[in-house]
């Protein structure tokens, strides 16, 4: 068990439908996890201070967070109808969405956000707020796109045996034990730049067929103790000789869940704040959960 899965899980809300998709999934993963359920909203006052010589109207502030109160309040109560178990909490902090949730990541075991938003995590995907988690949070990250729909199918992690890439297994095993569902472990080995690139390199290649059975090896190697850990769980192993972004953007078609860690190397190279990671957190047709080193505090 990784130390992140008995931590509470922290959903940031901002009163867009993404953000409600986003408390949604995180009550259900609280469930599958047993851990207490913990909502927020950041009050960002740097739009309304901004301004030189601007002096923003009394009460404000106040009206804000109030709004954000309400929020929070209502996804309480609809949640606490489908799980009434469910242990929940609300928070309200006037501060930069940014700042609230690197700080609340110290001790949760998973932060959830929208794939878009507004009112206090405004450009919540698209902007700054999920690569900063992503890239400086101290727990794992989730990013939900839409309503959860296909809760049973596979979970896919990718795999390169780089430490975030032995995180992003940890979890991806948790995640499939939990669900009752098998795990689909993806290893794209092809780091080629371009197309020439990759076609240069196979005509030098005297035993290609060679280098694709090593990788085969070496996500087997990757896999192998924690198949043993876990043999509950039904594991498919996919190597790909393609990059990674179009590998796992295609397995996460009907997937339940697709775990990555948050750098890489090899195939999985510059994971998190290069064209990678941002093409599986806009584009994945499911849910995708950005690991964090085990011995690294915020370093991209």
């Amino acid at each position: 068990m990784s130390r992140w899965v008995s931590r509470p899980i922290v959903a940031g809300l901002d009163g867009s439908e993404p953000g409600r998709w986003a408390a949604w999934w995180a009550a259900a993963e609280a469930v599958r996890r047993s851990v207490p359920l913990r909502l927020v909203h950041a009050v960002n006052v740097a739009p309304y201070t901004a301004g030189a010589g601007y002096i923003p109207p009394q009460g404000l502030f106040e009206a804000l967070e109030d709004e954000g109160r309400q929020w929070l309040l209502a996804a309480k109560a609809e949640i606490g109808q489908a799980h009434p178990g469910l242990g929940v909490e609300v928070e309200v902090e006037a501060a930069h969405p940014v700042q609230m949730l690197l700080v609340r990541s110290e001790r949760a075991g998973l932060v959830v956000l929208g794939s878009s938003g507004a009112g206090g995590l405004a450009g919540m995907l698209a902007g700054s707020t999920a690569v900063a988690l992503a890239a400086h949070g101290r727990c794992p990250v989730a990013v939900v796109h839409g309503p959860e729909t296909v809760a049973e199918g596979p979970v896919v992690v990718g795999v390169d045996g780089s430490p975030a890439s032995e995180d992003a297994v940890a979890i991806a095993f948790e995640e499939a034990s939990l669900r009752g569902v098998p795990l689909l472990a993806v290893h794209a080995w092809n780091g080629f730049d371009s197309d020439a690139e990759y076609r240069a390199a196979r005509r030098l290649a005297e035993r290609w067929e060679e280098v694709e059975a090593r990788e085969r090896e070496v996500l087997a190697e990757r896999l192998a103790g924690w198949a043993e850990k876990y043999p509950d769980v039904e594991v498919r192993r996919v190597v790909a000789r393609c990059r990674p972004t179009p590998a796992l953007l295609e397995h996460s078609a009907g997937a339940s869940v697709l775990v990555v860690g948050s750098r890489g190397r090899g195939g999985f190279a510059g994971m998190l704040l290069g064209s990678v990671s941002r093409a599986l957190i806009q584009h994945a047709s499911c849910p995708v959960i950005i690991a964090r080193p085990a011995t690294g505090h915020g370093e991209g």
